[in-house]
């Protein structure tokens, strides 16, 4: 019989607890084995139980929660999912929370009837489940880019950008911190980055400022009709599908509201397809850490018509769900670590 994941909850609300509680339970591969209603009884219990998984709210008295988790990742590096308000207001925390190394965030849950625990009890169990087997030493790890920023730089200062190039990029949990790191990297006139990550769609404008104020390259949320130029990184909006259309002159964002792709919208399918119709062998798809297999079968279509194509390795990965899919229908020529992907990239993007 395979081991229950135990699982702390941390929220100062009894409704929050009752309810995660009450969703977790229902699971039979998950063990609630404590509540804790601040950061000072969460320590007590994780000493008293080792939890597997930590749920953790973020607005607490006496310690919130990202003071909580900067200690805990030093001291006692463990899965953490964040519970989140899923609001702009939200975002910044939670951005905050996954780069300090969280695994994943879940909605709080609301008070309103028996529906809305059906509406959140998958999500909530699936990511629990799937921090359980997170690779934790990926997720806390310190993005360090000393020892390769300034080759970078160099290499594309005295090369010319490939007629027609363009790198699209599709992430999943984890993949917030393995974009920045790909993305601040590169230099202020690298190559245009056309981005899918599973985000929510308050959170997605906030994730592009949060990478835009520290990379060299201007990263923005995407537009409808936008043109896509050299030097700028694009990120599709939460809950919407960001697809590339060629026209004359160029390159140029597409944004719709269609049906998910893959239970996604944005979904990195759709997004490595439309390059694969726009731009065929001239582009380049990497396809980094992230829960589940969207993208993995448009990354192998992307490489039948030529483009160069890139898997992180499970080593470097949050989760290696996505990219290890694309690696094992044999979508990627290239598997790599995540400190490398970013230099592989301009490699090919320069002549």
């Amino acid at each position: 019989m395979q081991k229950r994941v135990k699982v702390l909850i941390v929220d100062d609300s009894a409704l929050i607890r009752a309810l995660l509680n009450e969703v977790l339970s229902s699971h039979p591969g998950i063990e609630v084995v404590g509540a804790a209603t601040d950061p000072y009884e969460a320590r007590e219990l994780i000493k008293k139980f080792a939890p597997d998984v930590l749920t953790l709210d973020i607005e607490m008295p006496r310690m919130n929660g990202i003071a909580f988790l900067k200690n805990l990742m030093r001291l006692r590096p463990m899965p953490v999912v964040m519970i989140s308000t899923l609001t702009q207001d939200g975002a910044p925390a939670t951005l905050e929370a996954l780069a300090l190394g969280a695994v994943d965030f879940v909605p709080k849950p609301k008070n309103e009837g028996g529906g809305a625990l059906e509406l959140y009890r998958d999500v909530i169990v699936e990511k629990v489940l799937c921090a359980a087997s997170a690779n934790i030493a990926a997720s806390a790890e310190a993005s360090s880019f000393s020892d390769h920023i300034s080759g970078n730089r160099d290499l594309a200062s005295s090369k010319k950008l490939k007629s027609q190039f363009i790198c699209a990029l599709g992430a999943s949990t984890g993949g917030t911190e393995a974009i920045k790191e790909v993305v601040l990297g590169l230099p202020e006139n690298g190559p245009p980055i056309v981005i899918a990550q599973h985000i929510p769609e308050a959170f997605s404008a906030s994730f592009a400022r949060r990478v835009n104020s520290a990379a060299k390259m201007t990263v923005v949320e995407a537009k409808h009709n936008q043109k896509i130029e050299q030097g700028s990184v694009y990120i599709a909006p939460g809950n919407a599908h960001l697809r590339v259309e060629a026209r004359a002159g160029g390159y140029y964002c597409s944004l719709g509201r269609d049906d998910v792709i893959n239970r996604h919208r944005p979904s990195v399918e759709a997004l490595f397809d439309s390059v694969t119709k726009a731009a065929g062998a001239k582009a380049m798809g990497i396809i980094l850490t992230g829960m589940g297999s969207d993208g993995a079968a448009a990354l192998l279509r992307m490489k039948q018509v030529g483009a160069v194509t890139v898997a992180q390795d499970e080593g470097s990965s949050v989760v290696w769900g996505m990219p290890g899919a694309a690696v094992k229908m044999g979508a990627a020529s290239n598997i790599l670590p995540l400190n490398k992907i970013g230099r592989y990239l301009l490699t090919n993007a320069f002549k």
